[in-house]
């Protein structure tokens, strides 16, 4: 799942190695822990979060075929 988040957030980024993705185990479910510049932030949570919330649909659908939960946090 990190790899996918990755991916995805290096499209919309300028600077993509400020990308940092931390994977946490809490209550049964896998946490992704993004952090990016903060000039990019706004890229990643698009208007009115439309962006972040398209990313988190994605993780967790491939988290799904997979039997996993996942939740993405966008830290800032």
């Amino acid at each position: 799942m990190k790899e996918l988040l990755y991916y995805i957030v290096k499209a919309l980024v300028d600077h993509p190695e400020a990308i940092s993705i931390n994977e946490i185990e809490r209550e049964g479910e896998l946490v992704l822990e993004l952090t990016v510049d903060p000039s990019d932030m706004g890229k990643v949570i698009g208007r009115q979060g439309r962006i972040a919330k398209a990313i988190r649909t994605l993780v967790k659908t491939a988290a799904v075929r997979e039997n996993l939960r996942v939740s993405v946090d966008i830290l800032g």
